[in-house]
């Protein structure tokens, strides 16, 4: 059973499909004989919630797709899929993880904090995990049972430091949330801005736990006043990677003004957050240090593609995902062509793992190709940036470039 603080949102309608076989036997003629499950570990009513909001509708209308998929072909086959709030606790996801039994599948947990919780669990289930979300450079292990579908962090971070340093920037503070992705991307970025020739200031991460930033502020003001000595305020910024908690801070940060004087930079787990542009003080104070964030990028190529499925997504989880999200749509697909290319799921883990990976490796989706490195990563990626303006009294988010 599963611990009370989990909330298990059951997002099909297998039971009464199952009550429908029984009563009329077939449908068009092919007996369903197995259901593939598909668990889902997403943070949906907690930290970076929009992203769990996402990747659960995009789940739902993978399930949606494939099935119709394989109905059309006649398969005796279905997927059925149910997702669970972790709220990006790594304890829950673990909890969830250790609770779970029967699936041989499973999408997330989105958060490097949260996959390294379940890592060493995952070595001794009979499964493979999927994260779109995880990015720590410290989980690409060669030979495991989990793949990201997304780029890690030395590939953001060295896109998000080259566009800091040609945007005219020389020193750069740095900052994140004590866990394994942010501290990883705070690691990349700096080191990357440092290659291309600026200086980085690094701060100690704060705790996940957090509230106050007091000392948080104080730290990268005395480093912004170091730098702004030497480059002048115009060639200086902060990089912070960081959740939600994000808004707390920067609403103590607009009242100083030498915090509000340089330019702010963000790392992927806030972009497009629903909890910032809701909070005026916060979004304020992003709009005028021209704070923007990175996601990975939807390629231009593919936009017929990943276009109406956003639309799609929006319109079930009124949020406009992005691709992290729709790598959960990506891998569901890739899924399902491993369960079809081996006429099932089989029982050895090896052969599920490596059919996986070839299938993956042939495989072109809404995110473009899915072809995985050595680790099981994504092997390549750009980045979109976001940043936040105000329209009338409300802020939003507004797309403002890419990579280069």
């Amino acid at each position: 059973m599963l611990p009370s603080f989990l909330q298990k949102s059951r997002l099909f309608f297998g039971t009464l499909l199952l009550s429908m076989v029984f009563l009329q036997g077939c449908i068009k003629d092919h007996e369903i004989t197995s259901y593939i499950m598909v668990d889902g570990l997403y943070s949906l009513t907690g930290n970076w919630s929009s992203l769990g909001m996402t990747s659960q509708a995009a789940m739902i209308i993978a399930e949606e797709d494939i099935n119709a998929y394989l109905e059309k072909k006649g398969s005796t086959y279905r997927f059925s899929v149910n997702t669970f709030d972790t709220r990006l606790i790594p304890g829950n996801a673990a909890a969830a993880f250790d609770s779970l039994t029967g699936a041989r599948f499973f999408i997330g947990p989105q958060s490097s904090a949260e996959l390294a919780a379940i890592l060493p669990r995952s070595a001794t289930k009979n499964a493979i995990v999927i994260s779109q979300g995880s990015t720590a450079g410290s989980l690409a292990i060669a030979g495991d049972r989990v793949f990201r579908f997304c780029p890690a962090d030395k590939i953001e971070g060295a896109a998000v430091a080259k566009t800091i340093y040609s945007q005219g920037i020389k020193g750069l503070v740095t900052i994140a949330r004590d866990d394994a992705g942010n501290k990883g991307l705070q690691n990349a970025t700096g080191e990357f801005f440092t290659g291309a020739g600026g200086e980085t200031r690094s701060l100690n991460p704060y705790s996940v736990t957090e509230s106050d930033f007091s000392e948080s502020i104080a730290a990268i003001k005395t480093e912004i006043n170091a730098l702004t000595s030497k480059y002048g305020k115009a060639h200086v910024g902060v990089y912070l990677a960081s959740f939600d908690e994000c808004v707390a801070l920067f609403k103590k940060a607009a009242a100083d003004p030498v915090l509000s004087s340089v330019r702010w930079y963000g790392g992927d787990g806030v972009t497009q957050s629903a909890a910032l542009i809701a909070d005026p003080a916060a979004a304020a104070f992003a709009v005028a240090t021209q704070f923007f964030t990175p996601t990975f990028g939807l390629p231009d190529a593919y936009k017929a593609t990943w276009e109406p499925l956003i639309a799609r997504i929006k319109s079930k989880s009124g949020i406009d995902a992005d691709a992290f999200g729709v790598a959960v749509y990506d891998a569901m697909w890739v899924i399902a062509r491993t369960v079809e290319a081996e006429g099932g799921i089989p029982a050895d883990i090896e052969t599920l793992k490596s059919t996986f990976v070839s299938q993956a490796n042939a495989y072109t989706g809404a995110t473009g190709p899915t072809t995985l490195d050595t680790f099981g990563d994504r092997a390549s990626g750009s980045f979109d940036y976001w940043g936040i303006v105000k329209s009338g009294n409300d802020y939003q988010w507004s797309f403002v470039g890419k990579s280069n």
